[in-house]
């Protein structure tokens, strides 16, 4: 017990949770949180210039890590500006604390400037959302959020911070962080049950998902996969590299429109899925993921995936690191020799589909090599060529990444961020929070010139940090995403060729200009060789770079 300020108290609670950066946007309701920075340190204070950037960079930092990260917004206008991001930190899984400045008690029943009820507001993008009340109830209410947001299934969680509780001295405990134990197994009857299942399997398919790549299970679901000789589809929006993208039995990511995953899925007698949902789909096609009598076995940490869309034969609520050895050992224990073999001529199968499908996409690429202007999956495979191998991609480009996983080999858990819950904008961002938890790797951003308008500010806490990331623009002057799905509608803007506020043209985007202004490095490029000249030096360089790269705008 020690009598301390609540702003004091609330960085020592932050330390406590192992919380390294605090990033934000500070205003009126947060002037007494840095009122304290004026002598504290640690958590270092990361500042944002909006407050969906901080969200992205906290988002960024919590799933290369795996651990907390913390962000504090701007009440209820900043709170509202960050719900974009927060919602892909919701989808994603990531351990965030998000905090709020709030009014002070006193005065919150008038309603004031900027006042809401922030709580109610975060409530269905987070784990768990309430407003501490009290600075007495700062430790109880602090602690029991993270360990709430590092609890699998990990997420975001919020608390709602009035000025009186950061203000205010007392006595108080402290307390003390709980940490829930991670590794979950599965039921042993249910695992048995599905061992049998895969066992019997003559065409067994998995889906891997973000489960497998937070649980750093890459081994085990090889060891799977070799076992029972099945192809691996990563999801086509996963929020990291869910599976080694050079092994052979890499497939490559399936899509997110229902005939062709019901297509997939009717090749095989049993579909297995390690961490993946079932199914997020982008678009209506007036056909399910799965035909009625598909064989699903579903192991997740996540209860609510489990049985959420389909019926699963095999609900495993566990770990994919710690679950995977044992049911991969059951399954071993339940082969005949006849099975063995079957699985080595699909594993050998497998392995030439895929071998062909990764030549296929090179040999593509090399021959778009002398198109003018650039294409984008020549552009995809010389950036592949030329980042070393402990490379770290974050990538949002939507209409550009056919291949890219094929094109830009992305192995370990770390290796690959995207864009999963759909909210554009976070590629920059969350770049800069994977380059401040990844320091000793190099990290590339890779977006879409529509989606770097929504967190562009982000460039300048790459600079005001004098973080060496370079950070790619692919610019197709457009939404081409929009463009590419209104013209499939096959009506009125597909026979006049008129995309209405899609084109970003008049005036024309100078990302070059935006950088310098924050005094970046910027450089903007319209061949490969001028490509193949600009990514060295980037990433040679000990500060940012943007690089603007003119690709093809055509459908």
């Amino acid at each position: 017990m020690a009598m301390i300020a609540g702003k004091h108290a609330f960085l020592e609670l932050l330390r406590q949770e192992g919380v390294e950066y605090l990033f934000g946007n500070p205003g009126t309701t947060e002037l007494t949180l840095m009122d304290a920075y004026a002598v504290e340190k640690k958590p270092q204070y990361v500042l944002a210039l909006h407050e969906g950037s901080a969200m992205g960079m906290a988002h960024g930092y919590a799933v290369a890590t795996g651990k907390l990260a913390a962000v504090n917004l701007h009440a209820a206008p900043g709170l509202g500006n960050a719900l974009g991001m927060l919602y892909n930190a919701k989808k994603a899984g990531a351990p965030i604390l998000v905090t709020a400045g709030q009014h002070h008690n006193d005065i919150a029943l008038a309603e004031p400037l900027l006042w809401d009820d922030l709580a109610v507001m975060a409530r269905p993008y987070v784990k768990w959302s309430t407003e501490v009340r009290s600075l007495e109830d700062l430790p109880r209410a602090l602690h029991r959020a993270c360990k709430v947001a590092l609890t699998p299934p990990m997420g975001p969680v919020f608390l709602s911070l009035p000025d009186n509780v950061l203000s205010d001295s007392a006595d108080i405990d402290m307390m003390a962080p709980t940490r829930v134990g991670s590794g979950l197994r599965a039921d042993a009857s249910v695992i048995a049950h599905a061992a049998e299942l895969i066992a019997a399997a003559k065409a067994p398919l998995i889906f891997a998902g973000d489960a497998v790549s937070k649980s750093f299970a890459h081994p085990e679901l090889v060891a799977l996969a070799e076992l029972i000789g099945a192809p691996v589809y990563c999801e086509a929006m996963a929020d990291s590299a869910s599976f080694p993208a050079s092994h052979p039995l890499f497939a490559g990511l399936v899509t997110r429109l229902g005939t062709a995953v019901q297509a997939l899925s009717q090749q095989h007698d049993l579909v297995i899925s390690i961490g993946g949902d079932l199914f997020t789909m982008s678009l209506p096609t007036g056909a399910e993921a799965f035909a009625p009598g598909t064989r699903i076995v579903h192991l997740d940490v996540d209860p609510w995936e489990l049985g959420k869309n389909f019926p699963t034969e095999a609900a495993l609520l566990g770990d994919p690191k710690a679950t995977l050895p044992e049911l991969t050992a059951a399954i071993a224990d339940r082969q005949a020799d006849g099975d063995r073999k079957a699985a080595s001529e699909r594993r050998s199968t497998i392995g030439q589909a895929s071998s062909q499908r990764r030549r296929a996409a090179v040999s593509k690429a090399q021959s778009l090599y002398g198109a003018s202007p650039i294409q984008p999956m020549a552009l995809l495979h010389l950036i592949g060529e030329i980042l070393p191998s402990n490379a770290v991609v974050v990538e949002e480009i939507l209409s550009s990444n056919p291949g890219l996983r094929d094109l830009i080999i992305s192995d370990d858990p770390q290796s690959y961020y995207g864009l999963r819950g759909g909210g554009i904008g976070m590629a920059l961002p969350q770049a800069i929070g994977a380059k401040l938890a990844m320091p000793d790797r190099p990290v590339v951003a890779l977006s879409g010139d529509g989606s770097a308008l929504y967190s562009i500010q982000s460039l300048w806490t790459a600079m005001n940090r004098r973080l060496a990331i370079p950070f790619l623009i692919f610019n197709n002057r457009s939404y081409r995403i929009l463009k590419q799905r209104t013209n499939a509608i096959g009506d009125h803007a597909a026979r006049t060729g008129h995309f209405e506020a899609m084109d970003l043209i008049d005036p024309m985007l100078d990302f070059t200009s935006l950088a310098k202004g924050w005094g970046m490095p910027a450089v903007r490029v319209e061949t490969l060789h001028d490509v193949r000249a600009a990514l060295p030096a980037a990433l040679a360089s000990e500060l940012p770079t943007l690089i603007d790269i003119a690709i093809d705008t055509r459908l």
